[in-house]
């Protein structure tokens, strides 16, 4: 059913017409076969060979190719019982419809729809063009420490773009792209 998937969408065919999907991917995994590793709690039981195997299953090149890694970390009852109200669903979503706005608005007569399908031009027009230079230089020693791959350096720039249309702002600053290259640490690695 799935014909080809890469840099543009997936190509779903059943029985014709083909349509081009555009891709988007929500996974999990446990930091180890029994799930507790580096938790605060409980102990994992696995070997540190056994958890570094676990790690491995998925390749570099599949991890390379996914733009935010998110740990959720256990809750304790005093923040899940607690009262205070959160930030509301209505301001959520208006902050993230001005951001599309923008994107909109930024690339009318471009290929790309959004941040997420931006061509190397486009990441060179709307995010090396307008970084700022501490953030410009923050993004080099991460590069250089983390050891980042084009591909990898290109998708914190696309991330650090969209916290920036989320925050309204025009530049990306050294908040902006901090938080970006936050989001491509997998911690818990053996």
């Amino acid at each position: 059913m799935v014909s080809s998937f890469g840099r543009r969408g997936t190509v779903i065919s059943w029985l014709r017409p083909e349509r081009l999907y555009g891709d988007w991917c929500s996974s999990d995994l446990n930091p180890c076969p029994c799930g507790n590793y580096g938790d605060p709690v409980k102990a994992c039981v696995c070997s540190e060979s056994t958890v570094s195997r676990y790690q491995r299953r998925i390749s570099g090149p599949m991890l390379d190719r996914i733009d935010i890694f998110v740990e959720v970390p256990r809750v304790d009852y005093e923040k899940l019982a607690s009262l205070k109200p959160a930030e509301a669903s209505s301001q959520v979503r208006e902050r993230v419809n001005r951001a599309r706005q923008l994107q909109t608005e930024r690339f009318a007569g471009r290929q790309a729809g959004a941040n997420a399908g931006m061509s190397p031009a486009d990441v060179r027009d709307f995010c090396q063009g307008v970084i700022d230079e501490q953030a410009r230089a923050f993004l080099k020693l991460a590069t250089n420490q983390l050891t980042l791959s084009a591909r990898a350096f290109h998708r914190i720039l696309k991330v650090a773009r969209t916290i920036a249309d989320l925050a309204g702002s025009e530049a990306l600053t050294s908040t902006h792209v901090a938080e970006a290259v936050q989001y491509r640490q997998r911690t818990r690695a053996v």
